[in-house]
């Protein structure tokens, strides 16, 4: 994209005022205003939301280690995962897939654990699946966390009534006979399903389909899928999510809308899904997850800031069926794809997590704040061990990724309201990319405090801004001795937050930004 346009679509999407800036901008420090008087939408905490998918070591190590492991764990579910995973605050998890929820039938996952159904997982390294991890045992997960379960029903290769009759066995309350199973199986209570996706990428793995064709089979499903769970009959109702586009190349959002817009009693839904990952480049990925230099570095972050025309596209036509907005976006699979680890089953998908990665999320978090009226549900792929994970697990041991930390950084800002900001972005340029050297978002919690997050994309020189009118401010900042510096297992603390630094001066506060790093501070 253009120089110019680039600053247009980040205008048009953020609600931020991005001002004429430069190299000089790093000789004197950028002037940050915060508009604390004007509120914008609430950021629904869901945009927050992680996916776990049956691929590679992302369920089975990651998170399921078996009730007789020597791992401490609480019924088969690693304690240390599950700390980690409530100290972020995670408000949903997506599961069981992914492609491998279009091939995923839950009567395999329930039951004795010896009688389940062993198969082959043919859409992630053709390895042995032994549906140990169930639905009982999701749930249990998803529960101990703290987050709400989002269940993505096989709509590829199962059929409505499969997809019935699952969501009756999760939320039933009364003597059915599936509760009754559900009860047998160990699970008395209902539980609360708030997020239910109708089917996965049908476009392509989900089963090849052409978007009129895939519009049928989603009014089918929602037309006989019902939830039961008397929690969720009046308020807290059950959100169904049809499967959108792929990156904005495919027609499927428009044939979904349109058939929304005059749909009949019997059928409906209240979200629409996008995918899109960050490649650097074309497809398949290629770029490197570490030792990597500054050209791949400013080639995956360009990347990344496509994420915003990406959403302003798709709810233009979101908008021309649903002005009122009544239909959310749910941008459940997004993030970093680089290429595997070397040495591991590249069906795996396991990739190292750098300073860069937590830089793109943080951007891409602030562009899903900035698009709050619309996009309510996120989930970055993927949880643990898998693409751009929040946890690397190997055996008993564990480490937290910068992604995580950033996600730390802002649980702030979940349910918070977000407020506009002004500031001169400047400009980062390497070779024939270029791209704004800054980004800022900023919300009101509900108890009142204002929090700021800033971005220093540019990872060669510092910044510094200037905020005026504020007395104090405290946070922390985020950031590596290298570009392509990582957390291991022998080294976990290489890229770890630590306390800003403000000072205080007539009028506000200044803080110093170094390269390559993101903050977030509480402003006083």
């Amino acid at each position: 994209m253009m120089r110019a346009a680039l600053r247009s679509a980040l205008l048009a999407g953020a609600g931020v005022a991005l001002m004429a800036g430069g190299p000089a901008m790093a000789a004197a420090p950028v002037e940050v205003t915060v508009e604390a008087a004007k509120a914008g939408d609430v950021i629904d905490r869901n945009i927050f939301g992680q996916f776990a998918e049956h691929l590679g070591t992302g369920i089975y190590g990651g998170i399921w280690v078996g009730k007789d492991s020597p791992i401490p764990n609480v019924r088969g579910i690693r304690s240390d995962v599950v700390a980690a995973l409530k100290a972020i605050k995670v408000p949903n998890v997506r599961w069981p897939g992914g492609c491998f929820a279009d091939e995923y039938h839950w009567r395999d996952g329930i039951g004795s654990a010896d009688k389940r159904r062993v198969q082959v997982n043919t859409n992630w390294g053709s390895v042995p699946e032994s549906n140990a991890f169930g639905t009982h045992e999701f749930m249990d997960f998803a529960e101990q966390i703290g987050a709400d379960p989002y269940v993505s029903v096989n709509l590829g290769s199962g059929s409505p009534a499969e997809a019935a009759a699952w969501v009756e066995y999760m939320t039933a309350e009364k003597d059915t006979t599936l509760a009754k199973e559900r009860a047998a199986n160990g699970h008395a209570a209902p539980w609360k399903v708030p997020l239910l996706g109708i089917g996965n990428e049908n476009w392509g793995c989900g089963g090849a389909m052409s978007a009129d064709h895939y519009v049928e089979e989603m009014k089918r499903f929602t037309n006989f899928i019902r939830n039961f769970n008397p929690a969720q009959r009046e308020k807290d109702k059950m959100k169904r999510i049809a499967v959108g586009w792929d990156g904005g190349k495919l027609d499927y959002t428009e044939q979904v809308m349109k058939a929304w817009k005059d749909h009949v009693y019997s059928w409906d839904i209240e979200g629409i899904s996008l995918h899109s990952y960050t490649v650097g480049g074309a497809w398949p990925p290629h770029r490197v997850a570490t030792g990597f230099g500054l050209d791949d570095y400013a080639a995956v972050i360009k990347d990344t800031l496509r994420m915003d025309q990406l959403i302003t596209t798709q709810t233009a036509i979101m908008d021309k069926y649903d002005p009122a907005k009544k239909v959310f976006l749910a941008v459940d699979e997004w993030g970093a794809w680089l290429t595997p680890t070397p040495g591991t089953n590249p069906g795996f998908l396991m990739q190292q997590n750098s300073i860069r990665d937590g830089i793109l999320a943080a951007l891409n978090l602030n562009i899903f704040a900035r698009h709050a009226d619309r996009v309510k549900v996120a989930n970055i792929a993927q949880m643990i061990n898998v693409l751009q994970a929040m946890i690397f697990t190997d055996g008993a041991k564990m480490v937290l990724t910068p992604t995580y930390h950033v996600y730390r950084m802002y649980v702030p800002f979940q349910d918070a309201r977000f407020v506009p900001v002004k500031f001169a972005a400047g400009e980062y340029v390497r070779g024939a990319i270029s791209m704004p050297k800054l980004d800022a978002m900023a919300a009101r919690d509900a108890q009142g405090h204002l929090w700021l997050s800033l971005v220093n994309i540019d990872p060669e020189a510092p910044a510094s801004i200037h905020l005026s009118g504020y007395k104090s401010a405290s946070g922390d900042v985020l950031t590596a001795p290298k570009v392509d510096s990582v957390n291991t297992f022998d080294a976990p603390s290489v890229v770890a937050p630590r306390p800003v630094s403000v000072k205080g001066k007539a009028g506000g506060l200044t803080l110093d930004l170094p390269a390559r790093s993101v903050t977030v501070v509480r402003l006083d």
